[in-house]
């Protein structure tokens, strides 16, 4: 099998990593792909994720079996439909079917319509709107902007007089993180969060895999919400069957869902969960695969893996392609110093790593004219450990990191946070 993964940030290194130890990858190609990435397969690091018409022509030249897209702005442009349009098959969701994570409104919506759990909230078009629905949260409100904000476009606020705050800077200044006018309110839930993964073929969606990741800048979760700053999987602290609980009350009624609308949903359903007193409520539905959390689940990965994805994309998925293992994994992300602010750029990093033994690291680099230098987006690596439990893959991600410092060129500075998967 000829594969193509659409990307170029840590997510698609570690489903890169992972597809090409699949029996059944017979070459990898990546566009744009990055320097992990370069080191398996081949890159396309003039196409952009989101340009439809090069990536299309890439597939069809270099007779593309299997096309797996990483990120959300891709699906939202509308990748998935032009390549499938065209007869080739693909592991992604339609535009139509991207609008449970490009939407944040149509989500709310959708769950509403199809009695999903989730919290009570207020669509807004406007600030005037938008204040006057603040009456409606008198125990803290969380903020969202509607579009795709790459981590950065949700806000939890104590207070009404909060919130009001950040909609006058995001409507005064024109700044909507994703753009657009539309905002939604929610009431702020209590409880733990969990992510969990569930692979559809359209016809049936299956929980795979669940992991926790840590969104805040800083330890203790304090700092603005960044794109990821590590997770680990499995989640300890919940129940034993959280998974079949998961897929009873959200999963089995968003396929329900999803097909009572007419979409063929062919790729990864990522739920984003509030596990509160009355069980799993829904924050937000995403349209791929996480990242950081990717970077957790694919080292616990067996089997054949592209066979499994190739399956789900063909309308039949092979329940037995592929397993996870019972090992825990860790990952903790380093970033450049003022992320998720600016973007401190960085160039001269080593290509290549020594890594100890259980440990895997995934680039969130791009390579210029063969140096490799920080992505714009300000996270640079995702390393991940496995072990037995989760106390084990923890300490091995963290002396990993301790060995890897001096690797990197001198006066280099990349931040962490140093409390991942600390229970």
């Amino acid at each position: 099998m000829r594969i193509l993964v659409v990307g170029g940030g840590a997510r698609e290194d570690a489903l890169s990593w992972k597809l090409a130890q699949s029996p059944s990858c017979e070459a990898i190609f990546h566009a744009p792909g990055n320097a992990g990435t370069a080191a398996r397969g081949v890159n396309f690091p003039e196409v952009s994720a989101t340009d439809t018409r090069a990536i299309l022509d890439r597939a069809k030249a270099n007779a593309i079996d299997l096309t797996v897209v990483g990120p959300e702005t891709a699906l939202a442009a509308g990748v998935a439909d032009r390549l499938r349009d065209a007869g080739l098959n693909v592991f992604g969701p339609n535009r139509s079917g991207a609008r449970l994570e490009s939407s944040k409104a149509f989500a709310k919506r959708f769950m509403e319509r199809h009695g999903i759990p989730t919290a009570r909230f207020a669509v807004v078009h406007s600030l005037a709107a938008a204040q006057k629905a603040l009456d409606q949260f008198s125990d803290g409100v969380v903020v969202k902007a509607d579009g795709l904000a790459a981590g950065k476009g949700v806000v939890v606020c104590d207070d009404a007089a909060a919130a009001s705050t950040v909609l006058n800077e995001w409507y005064a200044k024109n700044t909507i993180p994703g753009g657009g006018s539309d905002i939604v309110l929610e009431e702020r839930m209590t409880g733990r969060e969990i992510s969990v993964f569930a692979i559809s073929d359209g016809r049936a969606m299956i929980p795979i895999a669940a992991a926790c990741d840590y969104k805040r800048a800083g330890d203790d979760d304090r700092g603005p919400n960044t794109g990821g700053m590590g997770a680990y999987s499995p989640p300890s602290g919940f129940p034993v069957n959280a998974l079949e609980i998961v897929r009873e009350r959200v999963i089995a009624p968003a396929l329900r869902g999803l097909i009572a609308e007419d979409e063929v949903y062919r790729g990864v359903l990522y739920v984003g969960l509030m596990w509160t007193d009355s069980g799993p409520r829904v924050v937000e539905f995403n349209a791929r695969f996480g990242d950081p959390e990717t970077q957790v689940m694919m080292p616990r990965v067996g089997g054949d893996f592209a066979r499994y994805l190739a399956s789900a994309a063909e309308g039949a998925i092979e329940l037995d392609a592929a397993y996870f293992s019972d090992d825990a994994c860790v990952g903790v992300t380093l970033t450049t110093d003022r992320y998720p602010y600016e973007n401190t750029k960085i160039s001269g990093l080593p290509g290549t790593l020594r890594l100890p033994e259980h440990v895997a690291a995934f680039w969130g680099t791009s390579m210029r004219e063969g140096d490799l230098v920080s992505s714009p987006g300000g996270r640079v690596l995702t390393v991940t450990a496995t072990a037995p439990t989760v106390a084990e893959a923890r300490a091995r991600a963290y002396d990993a990191i301790a060995q890897l410092k001096p690797q990197f060129p001198a006066n280099t500075r990349l931040v962490y946070r140093s409390d991942i998967a600390r229970l």
